[in-house]
């Protein structure tokens, strides 16, 4: 699923001030802060998902690199780094934007200032190989995952530490006075629980190992090393709470023909010497199926023929590319005797002496414009 606009996230206008955006962020963050919104998922992912846009906007350097490439220029600038979330946890947000929201919610310390906040479970991460196919259809794929889950039959008690709490506070002597601050319980991790009764086969946690079956959708158009997030397949919260992500980390098999440049593809075609000079058809790959092309009579080796959308998909939906054949004059390393008198006789004429005009051009201006397509 492509990420959304984040000026369209933030409800703005593209030229709009940095107040602008600190205010219409100010207003999304209160909306759909877990404070105002407990248990709700949809509301907690659009409070992440407006973190990631005020991330970007509010800084220069991330907004004119976005206005410029949209989401793949800020990509890995953003908290997340990936697509689909920016995977922010609450305490990124609130140690990064605290003063956003200023009295309306514990002073953005935490949630609820004083109130047991719920636990997050780790993430858990792993790696999917992709072929040029499924990267130019999307797909879904089934993963295998080993996670760690509440066992059945565990017991909480309430943390002796911070009675419930999930917050404990301390007062120091300085000799500027007595100075009060307040943490996370490091006993209960902040959940307010302590695990009692532990069934047989659980960790100290109250923990279980299973093997879970995951189907991800993969869009198209994705590149090795881009991360997929998929909220709350991770491990889950020891003592309960929100379960932690599964991170799938895109990898990319090469193909046996074609070779991936962004989202243009390459491929080498070899034509003989007299299908260069008469002309000829030939066929080539794609992605799915065969193209079939013209080579016109006369062709030069490393001539270029661009076939325009027959390349990859934007996993931005920001077009297609092409597929760039580069065609390649082969010269046989071993000749007959008759073959050698047929080409001393045309090399005597005129005709096959090199003469190259102005619309032949080099190579080098020829992998400029494949660099410049790529950019």
């Amino acid at each position: 699923m492509a990420k959304r606009d984040y000026y369209e996230i933030l409800g703005i206008a593209k030229n709009a001030s940095d107040p602008e955006i600190k205010k219409a962020y100010r207003k999304m963050a209160i909306k759909f802060h877990p404070d105002k919104n407990p248990g709700d998922s949809t509301a907690e992912d659009k409070f992440k998902e407006a973190a990631e846009a005020y991330e970007v906007l509010s800084d220069g350097n991330k907004r004119a690199r976005y206005d410029r490439f949209g989401h793949e220029g800020v990509r890995g600038a953003a908290s997340g780094g990936g697509f689909g979330g920016s995977g922010m946890s609450m305490d990124d947000i609130f140690s990064q934007f605290g003063d956003i929201f200023g009295g309306h919610f514990g002073g953005g310390g935490g949630f609820g200032g004083g109130q047991a906040r719920q636990r997050r479970g780790s993430n858990l991460r792993i790696k999917v190989k992709l072929d040029l196919k499924d990267i130019a259809n999307g797909v879904k794929k089934k993963l295998k995952v080993q996670k760690l889950v509440m066992a059945a039959g565990v017991e909480f008690t309430t943390c002796s530490s911070c009675r419930g709490m999930g917050q404990v506070t301390r007062i120091a002597n300085t000799f500027l006075g007595q100075m009060q601050t307040t943490a996370t319980c490091p006993t209960c991790g902040g959940s307010g629980q302590s695990v009692g009764k532990v069934p047989k086969g659980a960790d100290a946690n109250g923990m279980v190992s299973k093997e879970e079956v995951i189907e991800i959708e993969i869009p198209a158009g994705v590149e090795e090393g881009m991360q997929l997030n998929v909220r709350g397949k991770g491990n889950d919260a020891p003592g309960g709470g929100q379960a932690g992500d599964l991170i799938v980390l895109i990898e990319e098999s090469q193909h046996d023909e074609l070779l991936r440049n962004g989202q243009d593809l390459h491929y080498e075609l070899y034509i003989s010497v007299p299908d260069a000079a008469l002309g000829c058809k030939s066929e080539v790959p794609l992605v799915d199926g065969k193209a079939r092309i013209t080579i016109p009579e006369g062709t030069q080796s490393g001539k270029l023929v661009r076939l325009k959308g027959k390349g990859l998909p934007s996993v931005n939906s920001y077009g297609q590319g092409d597929l760039i054949v580069h065609i390649n004059v082969w010269t046989p390393k071993k000749l007959s005797k008759e073959e050698k008198k047929i080409l001393n006789d045309l090399n005597e004429s005129e005709n096959f002496k090199p003469n190259p005009s102005t619309s032949d051009r080099s190579f080098f201006e020829r992998m400029g414009d494949i660099f410049q397509s790529s950019n």
